[in-house]
C-alpha cells in the first residue's frame, strides 16, 4: 500500500478502474510482464480536458491529462494485480496526443504521465517512452496512454 500512500501525500487518488468502451480487456499479464489497454483523463465516467492540445486544451492542461490517464491506468493494473507496490519496474509508456496543427510539444504533455511514475516508484518508475501527435482519440480525449509493466515475482 506503500504507493498508494504515496498518492494520497501528492493529493491524489486512484479512481475507479475504467470500464472498457470496446471489445478488449483493460490488463493481459504474460508472465511477470503487464500491457496496459490505452486509457484516457475520463476520470471516474467523467470525461476531463477534451480537445485538441493547442487549440481548446492548454500544454499545462495536457500535462494534468496525461497525469490522470496514467492514474487510470493504475487503478486498472491494481484490479488485476491486486497491489500496486507489485509494480518492479515501468519498462515502457507510449502516449498519444490530440494534436492542433503546429503543436509539436508532445513530450511535454506526456511528461505528466512520466514524472508522476518517477514520483512513485523512483528510479524504477523511468522508462522507455513514446510521444506521438495525432489527429484524433476516442471521444476527443486530448491524451491517451499505453503501458507495459514488469511485475515482481
Amino acid at each position: 500500500m506503500k504507493t498508494e500512500v504515496l498518492l494520497k501525500e501528492m493529493g491524489l487518488e486512484l479512481p475507479n478502474a475504467p470500464t472498457p468502451v470496446g471489445s478488449y480487456i483493460p490488463v493481459q499479464i504474460c508472465g511477470n510482464i503487464a500491457y496496459l489497454s490505452g486509457q484516457t483523463s475520463r476520470i471516474n465516467g467523467v470525461r476531463r480536458y477534451v480537445g485538441k492540445v493547442g487549440a481548446e486544451i492548454s500544454e499545462e492542461e495536457a500535462y494534468l491529462s496525461s497525469r490522470d490517464a496514467c492514474l487510470n491506468c493504475l487503478a486498472a493494473l491494481k484490479v488485476a494485480i491486486g497491489d500496486l507496490d507489485k509494480v518492479k519496474k515501468t519498462v515502457k509508456l507510449v502516449g498519444f496526443v490530440n494534436s492542433a496543427p503546429g503543436f509539436n510539444q508532445q513530450p511535454k504533455a506526456i511528461n505528466g504521465a512520466s514524472d508522476l511514475l518517477h514520483k512513485l516508484y523512483g528510479e524504477n518508475g523511468k522508462h522507455a517512452r513514446s510521444a506521438v501527435g495525432v489527429a484524433e482519440l476516442p471521444f476527443n480525449a486530448s491524451v491517451e496512454l499505453e503501458m507495459v509493466i514488469e511485475l515482481a515475482d
